[in-house]
């Protein structure tokens, strides 16, 4: 069980590692005014959704939802913190999606958002790393 754990934890380093630098790519996307940026944002954005990012996601899900039917749900099924965890975990991949969704607007050049919004954007995954890395460690309730 602890190798389900070693790489649930290292897909999950890999999604946030994807969901810090997106935005931050979005923040300097949405200050870009000359083609030859705009257009190389477009491919590194594209490249890290697609190719860290939601691979990183999808695997952090099999590998959690494996150690949860393994074991993990034996013994935490009735737990708060787990039931948090998960609820967290659901409304970070509705933040991934929208991330998807603004590349989309990127890609077709309909961005309608300041660079200043994906800045306070950027904020977003660290609330979310440091509520679920607490629940998960602590248990608090």
């Amino acid at each position: 069980m602890l190798w389900l754990k070693a790489l649930h934890l290292i897909f999950m380093v890999t999604w946030f590692a994807g969901l810090f630098y997106l935005p931050r790519l979005f923040v300097y996307h949405a200050m870009s005014d000359d083609a030859v940026s705009i257009e190389r944002f477009k491919i590194m954005e594209r490249k890290l959704y697609f190719g860290i990012m939601t691979p990183g996601m999808v695997l952090t899900l099999v590998f959690g939802i494996w150690m949860l039917v393994s074991y993990a749900w034996d013994l935490y099924g009735k737990s708060g913190w787990l039931h948090a965890k998960l609820g967290l975990l659901m409304v970070l991949m509705v933040y991934h999606f929208v991330c998807g969704k603004w590349l989309l607007d990127f890609k077709h050049d309909r961005n309608r958002h300041s660079h200043v919004f994906y800045r306070w954007m950027n904020e977003v995954p660290v609330l979310f790393l440091f509520a679920i890395v607490i629940l998960a460690v602590v248990k608090p309730f």
